[in-house]
């Protein structure tokens, strides 16, 4: 460490390579922390979890049992033992309380004055967080199954909508209305995401084992669909006409930068795409258990070099190299099958929520002194030599 911060002040060092070591460090110490607690609240399994984006503090849970909760992540007692505490709860008291399983929750990406969830009752709710009352209330003739709001879009307000109707409907939240439907899919879409790097596109996975990549400012259909055998050139198209998985794909997530997608189905496999040409990168994960019936929150480390993957996988979470598909660790601490976790990339810790009704929190371990000072007498070794 001293050795990349002498070099940093030397000029000798890009200041960002410091950064990259020091956090991909600690995402490889990351282990279940005894020391931190999150307050147990919902009484039924955790479908989804979001940390806010603005200030890094707030984190958002929706259970199967219609709750949604919102937990204070900073601690303030001064010690290393500390429960993160249920600050609000839209619980089954509330008349405001989807009726039934919520599926995902998301804050708005610019302050944590707004977030929005959707539900297995057939609505998306919009939430002044103030109130905890709707500001707007979408509904559809289906279930829900996911929502997304993109995170960097400034000339759009628009939530991209999966359902169990197989098409996609854009909901606009400035006029409070429905305004487009992407039409292609032939079953349920259980994921949709949009991109981190243009704010105009979108990732949609279905139970047809598609996936489709789409330009909402276009009036004809999908801009790219996924082809597991295109980038392998031995298997021929006809095989498989354009299928991402041999299964329902439950699991979509862009990689920070938006050059990649990720995906995972129910054939237990986990596949790399080049986000801009759609080609199968055929980086080789293994196999990735996956018997979610539903959509399966996982996400990409961010600031690391390389980065890393968090897939939930039965009653753990696998840690993946993102470009070499090799299994780092993982992850054991809950009772039963996790559903979701999310990384946060201000601390480079991951929380997971399952059905066993726990939040947990996985944190880098702190390097004692002592192998501190050897590492450093090791660089300086190196640089002698």
């Amino acid at each position: 460490m001293l050795g990349y911060l002498s070099s940093r002040q030397a000029g000798l060092d890009d200041p960002l390579r410091l950064r990259r070591a020091e956090s991909t460090r600690r995402v490889l110490s990351l282990q279940l922390n005894p020391d931190r607690d999150v307050d147990r609240i919902h009484g039924n399994g955790i479908n989804s979890i979001d940390i806010d984006v603005a200030e890094g503090r707030y984190m958002l849970s929706g259970g199967a049992d219609g709750v949604i909760v919102i937990y204070d992540l900073e601690n303030f007692t001064g010690k290393p033992q500390y429960t993160c505490k249920a600050v609000c709860t839209v619980g089954r008291s509330s008349r405001y309380v989807h009726k039934f399983s919520v599926e995902t929750v998301q804050w708005y990406p610019y302050d944590t004055g707004m977030f929005v969830s959707s539900s297995f009752d057939k609505t998306m709710k919009i939430w002044d967080t103030e109130t905890l009352k709707p500001a707007e209330v979408f509904e559809f003739e289906t279930n829900v199954y996911s929502h997304h709001l993109s995170p960097i879009a400034q000339k759009h307000s628009l939530i991209a909508v999966g359902s169990k109707d197989p098409k996609i409907q854009l909901c606009d939240m400035k006029s409070g209305s429905k305004i487009h439907v992407l039409q292609g899919h032939r079953a349920e879409v259980l994921s949709v995401r949009w991109s981190p790097r243009y704010e105009y596109i979108l990732a949609s996975a279905s139970a047809d084992s598609k996936v489709k990549v789409w330009d909402v400012r276009r009036a004809a259909g999908s801009v790219l669909t996924l082809d597991q055998h295109k980038g392998d050139k031995s298997k021929g198209a006809s095989e498989a006409a354009n299928t991402a998985h041999n299964g329902r794909v439950n699991g979509l997530c862009f990689t920070g930068d938006g050059l990649h997608l990720l995906t995972t189905g129910t054939d237990d496999r986990m596949r790399l795409w080049n986000s801009a040409t759609g080609e199968n990168t055929l980086v080789n994960y293994g196999k990735v258990c996956n018997e979610s019936r539903k959509r399966l929150q996982f996400c990409v480390s961010r600031g690391c070099s390389p980065e890393f993957v968090f897939v939930p996988c039965g009653s753990s979470v696998a840690m993946y190299a993102l470009h070499t598909g090799e299994l780092v660790t993982m992850l054991r601490g809950h009772y039963n099958n996790v559903d979701c976790c999310e990384f946060h990339p201000n601390y480079q810790e991951l929380y997971s929520g399952g059905k066993d009704c726990n939040i947990l929190a996985w944190v880098p371990v702190l390097r004692p002194p002592q192998e501190e000072e050897e590492t450093d007498s090791t660089n300086k070794a190196r640089d002698i030599n």
